[in-house]
C-alpha cells in the first residue's frame, strides 16, 4: 500500500506525534509499504490525517487539503484520522470543536485512549469506524538493558521530562518535589531530575535540570534514575511516561485523564496530598515494582502493526467505504484549477 502521513516529522526532540509519525513510518517501510508526507501522488491508498493544524510546523497536509485530493484527484484513498489531543490538556477552548470539525473527511477514527473517544463522543464526534491504539516508543532507545535498580544504599533517583511547557505538564507537582529535597527527612533520602523544557522565567532551586534529549540519549539518561514520576493532567496518551516504562522504571502518576490506561499496575496512583506517602511505599517494595515492569505492554511495534493490521482491515472494504461517502461538489472550473495546482506541486516533489 502506498500510505501518506500528515506530518512534517523532524529532527531532534519534538513531542510525541513527531516521535510517533517516526516510529510509524519505519515500521510501514520495513513491511514493505510505501510512505509518502504529501499529497501528491494519484495513486495513494491510505490517507492519514494526524495534526489538522496548518500552523503547526509539523502539520504537512489538514483535511481541507484531503477533501480537495479527494474530490479532484484519486476518491478511492482511504482517510485515517489519528486523534492524540483535546482542550482539557492544553487548557484552551478550541481544539475539540476544530477536531471534530476536521473529522469530517475521515473513513476511520483511531483515539490513543479510551478517555479521549469517550470524551469526544460525548462533545458529539460521529459514532462511526472509530477505534483506540495505544501508543509506544521505539525500544530501540526505550528498553531496560543497562538499569540499576535501586539498591537502597544511595539517594532515590527520581525523574520526569517533557517537551511541552503548558501549565497542565505538571508543575505544581515538580515544584512540590524541588521543596520536599530540601527538607528533613528527604533531603537525605531523594534526588530529582527534571529533563526536558521549562516555561519561561521558570527555574527549580534544588533539582537537577537538563536540556531536552530524544532518542538513545534520552532512554540513557532515563536509565540513570530509579523511579519516574508524572505529573500531567488530562494527558490523552504521553509520550513521557510510556518511554520511562519502557525502560524498566516504575512509575508515580496521578489518575486523569488516559495516563491510568497506561500506567496502571506498572507503579503508584499518587495525589499531591499523598505523595510523601507513596514515595515512602515504593521505597519499602521497589523490588515487587522493577519485577513488574518487564510485562510493560506498550511500545512503537505493537503500536505500529495495529495500525497497519487496521489500514488492511478497511482497505478490503473500499468499496463499501466509498459508496457510504457524500458525492462530491465540485464545479468545473474548480476541478480545472485544482487539478492545475496538483500539477505544480508534483513538480516540486
Amino acid at each position: 500500500m502506498k500510505i501518506a502521513i500528515g506530518t512534517n516529522i523532524k529532527d531532534g526532540p519534538w513531542g510525541g506525534g513527531n516521535a510517533f509519525a517516526k516510529n510509524l513510518s519505519s515500521f510501514l517501510i520495513e513491511s514493505g509499504h510505501e510512505v509518502v508526507y504529501k499529497l501528491l501522488d494519484k495513486d495513494i491508498d491510505i490517507i492519514l490525517l494526524t495534526e489538522p493544524r496548518k500552523l503547526s510546523e509539523t502539520s504537512s497536509f489538514n483535511h481541507k487539503d484531503i477533501k480537495e485530493y479527494l474530490n479532484i484527484v484519486n476518491n478511492n484513498s482511504i482517510v485515517f484520522h489519528r486523534i492524540n489531543e483535546c482542550d482539557q490538556r492544553k487548557g484552551t477552548d478550541y481544539i475539540n470543536e476544530y477536531l471534530i470539525k476536521s473529522n469530517s473527511v475521515a473513513d476511520v477514527t483511531i483515539f490513543v485512549s479510551e478517555w479521549l473517544k469517550n470524551l469526544y463522543i460525548d462533545e458529539g464526534i460521529r459514532k462511526r469506524n472509530l477505534h483506540t491504539i495505544m501508543a509506544g516508543a521505539n525500544r530501540e532507545y526505550f528498553n531496560p538493558e543497562s538499569l540499576k535498580v535501586w539498591d537502597k544504599n544511595e539517594k532515590l533517583k527520581i525523574v520526569t521530562h517533557h517537551w511541552g511547557t503548558n501549565k497542565n505538564k505538571g508543575f505544581e507537582i515538580y515544584e512540590f518535589i524541588d521543596e520536599l529535597i530540601s527538607t528533613d527527612p528527604w533531603k537525605d533520602m531523594i534526588e530529582f531530575t527534571f529533563i526536558g523544557n521549562l516555561p519561561k522565567n521558570y527555574k527549580f532551586r534544588n533539582s537537577k535540570v537538563i536540556k531536552p534529549l530524544y532518542g538513545k540519549k534520552l532512554g540513557n539518561e532515563l536509565k540513570k534514575n530509579h523511579i519516574y514520576i508524572t505529573g500531567s493532567l488530562f494527558e490523552p496518551s504521553g509520550n513521557h511516561h510510556i518511554e520511562a516504562a519502557q525502560c524498566g522504571l516504575p512509575i508515580l502518576y496521578i489518575d486523569s485523564g488516559g495516563t491510568s490506561e497506561y500506567c496502571n499496575n506498572f507503579g503508584i496512583e499518587y495525589t499531591i496530598d499523598n505523595l510523601e506517602k507513596k514515595i515512602a511505599l515504593f521505597m519499602e517494595n521497589s523490588t515487587k515494582y522493577y519485577e513488574i515492569m518487564q510485562y510493560y505492554p506498550n511500545d512503537s511495534k505493537v503500536m505500529s502493526k495495529e495500525f497497519l493490521e487496521l489500514f488492511s482491515f478497511y482497505n478490503k472494504s473500499r468499496s463499501e467505504i466509498i459508496k457510504k461517502r457524500p458525492m462530491p461538489n465540485v464545479n468545473l472550473m474548480k476541478k480545472l484549477l485544482i487539478n492545475l495546482k496538483f500539477k505544480i506541486k508534483s513538480l516540486f516533489k
